[in-house]
């Protein structure tokens, strides 16, 4: 008798890994826990018979998402319970990514920050039919729901994030221009230089988790903006700084002792930045390495 069963190759899962690992990031929104659902995939992939499976990355999505959904259900008391402001786990992409991501505007910081409003089912939607292009009918079997229902979660998903989608986003030169001269007025501690580089309405948002000390609510202004930033590399007293990639855009990395101590990232527009996001979260920032 011949066996008729066909299993994963590992060509096949190295060709869809990165929409499984995207569909799982920008569901969950950090790095560790996509990781997780990914490796999970290929071990029930792996052990499956697949020889009436008619689209494997379809397939392989969808098992991603089902699974990403239910972390993400379970972690909602968790992250409730968060210190602080809740900022996304960010993914290195560019030049020093070590594996290829599935790239797009939806796994920028701005939209994962809104995406975190959103129910786990509402997440799940708009992903699944905006990003992978599923139909209601197969979202609804992720989510033991109706197609109708479905349609419904994903339009108020997309309504709340319409607004980062509407927003000017300024080019990835531009964006490395006015880190660099953020950098170099905080260094100088010039801080008329710094308030030069802040809209009106900047806000600062910081995410120390309890872990470390960082603001536990947002600080707009950008006096008060500028004091703040000045005021913590001097007590910091960082002795390196690297441009890196994270979210498909340039973000400062800066280090003490070769260790990561926080990663900004910025929204720019005409020039000035109009939010600024500090990662201080040491657990959020290990996967990045060290230099």
């Amino acid at each position: 008798m011949v066996d008729q069963t066909r299993a994963l190759s590992e060509a096949d899962w190295e060709a869809h890994r990165p929409a499984v690992f995207g569909a799982a990031y920008r569901i969950l929104g950090t790095v560790t826990e996509a990781e997780d659902v990914t490796q999970d995939v290929w071990l029930r992939a792996a052990a499956a018979d697949l020889s009436e499976v008619r689209d494997l990355r379809a397939w392989l999505v969808t098992l991603a998402a089902r699974t990403s959904y239910n972390v993400l259900k379970s972690a909602r008391v968790r992250r409730e319970s968060y210190v602080g402001p809740w900022l996304p786990e960010p993914l290195l992409t560019g030049p020093d990514a070590a594996a290829k991501v599935l790239m797009d505007e939806s796994v920028s910081t701005a939209m994962l920050v809104v995406m975190e409003t959103l129910t786990p089912a509402e997440r799940v939607a708009l992903v699944l039919h905006d990003v992978f292009d599923f139909p209601f009918a197969r979202i609804a079997e992720v989510l033991g729901t109706t197609p109708a229902a479905s349609r419904k979660l994903a339009s108020r998903a997309r309504a709340r994030v319409a607004t980062v989608e509407e927003t000017p986003r300024a080019s990835k030169t531009e964006t490395e221009r006015v880190l660099k001269a953020f950098k170099a007025a905080a260094d100088a501690g010039d801080l008329a230089g710094l308030v030069a580089l802040l809209d009106p309405q900047a806000v600062y948002v910081a995410d120390g988790g309890g872990k470390v000390t960082a603001a536990r609510k947002p600080v707009t202004g950008p006096e008060r903006i500028a004091k703040l930033t000045a005021r913590q590399i001097e007590l910091r007293r960082p002795d390196a700084v690297r441009i890196i990639e994270v979210n498909g855009q340039p973000a400062l990395a800066t280090y003490r002792g070769g260790t990561l101590v926080w990663l900004d990232t910025v929204e720019v527009a005409d020039g000035r930045i109009t939010a600024f996001r500090r990662q201080v979260n040491p657990e959020k920032l290990a996967h990045l390495g060290h230099i």
